[in-house]
């Protein structure tokens, strides 16, 4: 791939020094200005999957709190956010490009799957964003793109997923250089569909758009296009190994030095429901452990208060009362994968659409499947305490009645378990998700402090005005009156 780009900025620069016949240019044969598709997917996945994480989503989602200074996304006081993840698109169209002249389909498939994934957070993230004239630079020379309205662009996410899945049913086939499911299209296909679900669910606040069809196209791809079946293996999901440049992100991660605590937010919900999957997420407090009370003493955990003054927080840090974050996120390198779509998230999707009349189900089933099978993931992965949430444990948690789906009495209370469920499963896992039906539902609940405002999106980047400034401010123009800021709602909202 560098190889690739050299290649191609040097033929570049030569065109801009002369006008003049370079037919005899000799080229080095050894440099190849071409490639495989396969050579760019492994690369194009390990990005993918790790996109969009780290610990920023714990903050704004009350899972971690900081005690060593005042955390932007802790307090909704995020500013400016970036467009990294356009670095990242330029190698899927680089595979793209590369698929289509060999006709290989599987990889123009992934290709827009992935562009998809991206543009679908992007788009989440901003508002109007370049799509239709984005990474147009080497082959139509647009270097300074459109921004397309947000409803555009999702219209153009839903159709590439649809391409996605069509070209992999027509064309089923080995994908050499595969690190997600080992080269098999039938696991990339339940993968596609799960995510147009997910795509589709986000848009519930948009389903009065007849162009959209959001609830009938829901209801075709669960009728007729494959999904996840099993409480675990199926899941699209990035798995570490214990090599260098291969193992888990946060494997000795600096970050997670003495100023990052759990929030108690995150803690309480799963005291709540005697939820065990706090004894494979946090570690039990100083105190807790000093009175030597088991792992699965709830009683032994303790998260801070996010809207309290981060060193009235710390005091109560140094005082032995916080719990952390469990030390295999750090320790171990291989500690668990990390989930882009999987049978979960897809089962609480599905419960969702069931309580909303979407679609006609049983939601207690999907929405237990759910739970189950976040029960599983760590019962997998969680290395040497996964006894604690074994089968027989979800099955006792099931019982709860804070946990059953059918001792919520209305929509609105089964909305709420759902989403708190899909909540508690996304410790490090599902970026900004939860962040996504909170502002769309209203759950789970985030608590703020006085006068804080709800954040609604990220203002756009410095490198835009910079570089971008007339599309920037006309996209700002177009959707907020000229005034680029947090607390403004996008299109996808304003239902």
């Amino acid at each position: 791939m560098k190889k690739t780009y050299f290649i191609l900025l040097s033929l570049l620069a030569l065109g801009m020094a002369s006008c003049r016949d370079l037919t005899g240019i000799n080229l080095n044969p050894n440099n190849a200005t071409t490639t495989h598709p396969q050579a760019l997917l492994t690369k194009v996945e390990w990005d993918a999957f790790r996109a969009f994480r780290g610990t920023g989503p714990l903050y704004i989602q009350k899972m971690l709190v900081q005690t060593d200074g005042e955390n932007a996304g802790q307090i909704y006081n995020w500013q400016r956010g970036d467009f990294d993840a356009y670095s990242n698109l330029r190698n899927v169209e680089k595979m793209i490009e590369e698929a289509q002249r060999i006709d290989d389909q599987t990889y123009v498939a992934l290709g827009r799957f992935f562009r998809a994934y991206y543009f679908y957070n992007l788009a989440l993230q901003f508002g109007d964003i370049p799509y239709s004239e984005a990474l147009k630079g080497e082959s139509a020379a647009i270097f300074s793109p459109k921004y397309d309205a947000q409803k555009d662009v999702f219209k153009g996410i839903l159709a590439e997923l649809k391409e996605a899945n069509d070209l992999l049913e027509a064309h089923p086939a080995v994908i050499s250089g595969d690190i997600i499911y080992g080269g098999s299209s039938s696991g990339w296909l339940k993968a596609i569909n799960a995510f147009r679900l997910k795509v589709l669910m986000t848009l519930s606040n948009r389903t009065a758009d007849t162009d959209l069809n959001v609830k009938q196209e829901f209801a075709s791809i669960v009728s007729s296009r494959p999904l996840f079946t099993a409480l675990s293996g199926e899941d699209a999901q990035l798995v570490f190994l214990n090599q260098e440049g291969n193992r888990y992100p946060e494997f000795n991660s600096s970050g997670y030095g003495s100023g990052m605590y759990m929030d108690s937010t995150f803690i309480r919900r799963l005291q709540d429901r005697k939820d065990p999957r706090l004894f494979v997420v946090a570690t039990q407090t100083r105190l807790g452990k000093e009175a030597g009370k088991a792992l699965d003493d709830f009683s032994s955990y303790e998260g801070g208060d996010p809207i309290a003054p981060y060193a009235r927080v710390n005091d109560k840090a140094v005082a032995g009362k916080l719990s952390k974050v469990l030390e295999r996120y750090t320790q171990d390198p291989t500690t668990e994968p990390l989930v882009l779509i999987g049978y979960a998230e897809q089962q609480f999707i599905i419960a969702e659409a069931i309580v909303r009349g979407w679609i006609t189900g049983n939601a207690d089933a999907a929405y237990e499947n759910g739970i189950r099978s976040g029960f599983k993931f760590y019962e997998n992965y969680a290395k040497g305490i996964g006894s604690f949430v074994a089968e027989d444990k979800a099955a006792a948690y099931l019982e709860q009645p804070l946990v059953k789906l059918s001792a919520a009495s209305s929509t609105e209370a089964k909305l709420e378990r759902i989403m708190m469920q899909k909540y508690l499963r996304s410790f490090h896992q599902g970026g900004l998700s939860s962040y996504i039906d909170h502002l769309r539902t209203g759950y789970p609940e985030f608590r703020k402090g006085a006068g804080v405002k709800t954040a609604y999106r990220w203002m756009y980047p410095q490198a835009e005005y910079n570089t971008n400034g007339e599309n920037v401010s006309s996209a700002i123009q177009q959707q907020f009156s000229g005034s680029d800021n947090i607390n403004a709602k996008t299109w996808w909202l304003n239902g």
